[in-house]
């Protein structure tokens, strides 16, 4: 979690898959859709793609696929970051929204081409290409595993043999990387701490729920997957404050026919920027208990800023209770205040009830940047329950 500028808040996921997962497929079809007026119609904001080029191009393939079932080709040669600003609807100048740390939103979306995972690298100028490639997406607050739904059709009643090729591929990948990213084999206290796991392509699993997805891994792989928590916790300090292979997610970018591609039955995809916006601000609260109680998390995230005010700031825009101070010295000071006040306990643990009323109250004031947080944390609390959606205890 960043910030650009004085008033936005930028929000960084960055997407893994072995090619051929999907990967292209799920990025113009989460942004093509947003540009659908039905999309607009039923949203407090506007999705903008900041490089008109590259939303072009996004929304070229999204039609391509609608009107002619036609995919797009791979990313094959380089790691591209796609930024979207969040631009709320009729903001209201008014003293309620005034008072909020920040007042728009940007989702910075890292793709990172699958062949680079699972292809071997030709010389040291595409090996270079790969650690600044991979160092462009380090301060990513989600990363999103891709467990390729075909993979395992095509290993039925063996899907331990891709899962475990998938998992070492993560593995050895990422190794091969370190040297490169960690100066003086130093861990990194800027690096992804949230890592889901993600069934791409589950419209060939219409009776599988995120439950089943994730019992299938650990039957499967729970030990591939222990192996990969293993290197990911070398690259960074303080692993506790991690989580991997913790929240499941299940993905489909459309419905593939023989003669068309059905854009409009999806799943999960819409629930990509709220678990950017959301997870992030969940995750850093319950690491905060560890930090309030003097753990050893305490002195490298305050040491290093960002995370917890970003949490905290989110808290405050949820709940409209605390103006937070802006410089990142005052990082000790304001946990002290918001946890001493139960702010951040109180915006996760919010019922239902309670998440709806905040909703209307929030809309009948246009305060639409509460609106909006409020409407993603009940949108992921409904995944959980339509079964699409499987988060980490908090």
């Amino acid at each position: 979690m960043a910030t650009s500028g004085n008033r936005t808040r930028e929000q960084h996921i960055a997407v893994f898959g072995g090619s051929g997962s999907g990967k292209t497929v799920l990025l113009s079809s989460f942004y093509g859709a947003t540009q659908q007026e039905e999309y607009k119609q039923n949203h407090l904001f506007n999705v903008v793609a900041d490089d008109t080029g590259q939303g072009t191009r996004l929304y070229q393939v999204y039609l391509q696929m609608k009107n002619a079932a036609r995919t797009p080709k791979a990313n094959r040669f380089k790691a591209t970051a796609y930024s979207f600003s969040i631009k709320l609807k009729n903001w209201a100048n008014t003293k309620a929204t005034r008072n909020k740390p920040f007042d728009a939103l940007k989702l910075v979306w890292h793709d990172y081409p699958g062949e680079w995972f699972d292809s071997s690298v030709s010389g040291e100028e595409e090996s270079q290409r790969r650690i600044d490639g991979f160092r462009s997406l380090l301060g990513s607050d989600v990363a999103v595993l891709l467990v390729d739904g075909q993979g395992l059709v095509d290993n039925a009643g063996h899907e331990e043999r891709y899962l475990k090729a998938l998992f070492n591929m993560y593995s050895n990948g990422l190794n091969s990387l370190q040297t490169g990213l960690l100066h003086d084999g130093k861990p990194l206290a800027k690096f992804p701490r949230i890592w889901v796991l993600a069934l791409s392509k589950s419209d060939l699993f219409p009776e599988l729920d995120v439950a089943g997805f994730r019992d299938l891994l650990i039957e499967k792989a729970a030990e591939d997957l222990d192996e990969l928590r293993a290197v990911l916790g070398e690259f960074v300090q303080v692993p506790e404050a991690m989580s991997v292979g913790e929240d499941f997610l299940l993905l489909s970018s459309a419905k593939f026919e023989e003669d068309r591609i059905e854009l409009n039955q999806r799943v999960g995809v819409e629930l990509l920027l709220p678990l950017a916006a959301m997870l992030p601000f969940e995750r850093h609260i319950a690491w905060s208990r560890t930090i309030h109680n003097g753990g050893k998390v305490m002195e490298t995230l305050i040491g290093h800023a960002g995370s917890m005010v970003g949490a905290a700031e989110m808290a405050a825009t949820i709940i409209n209770k605390v103006k937070l101070p802006g410089p990142f010295g005052m990082v000790q000071g304001v946990l002290v205040r918001v946890l001493s006040d139960g702010l951040l306990q109180n915006a996760v643990n919010l019922a239902e009830d309670q998440l709806k009323k905040m909703n209307a109250d929030a809309l009948a004031k246009r305060d639409y940047l509460a609106a909006t947080l409020t409407k993603f944390q009940m949108d992921l609390n409904m995944a959980e329950k339509e079964k699409v959606f499987l988060r980490s205890p908090k």
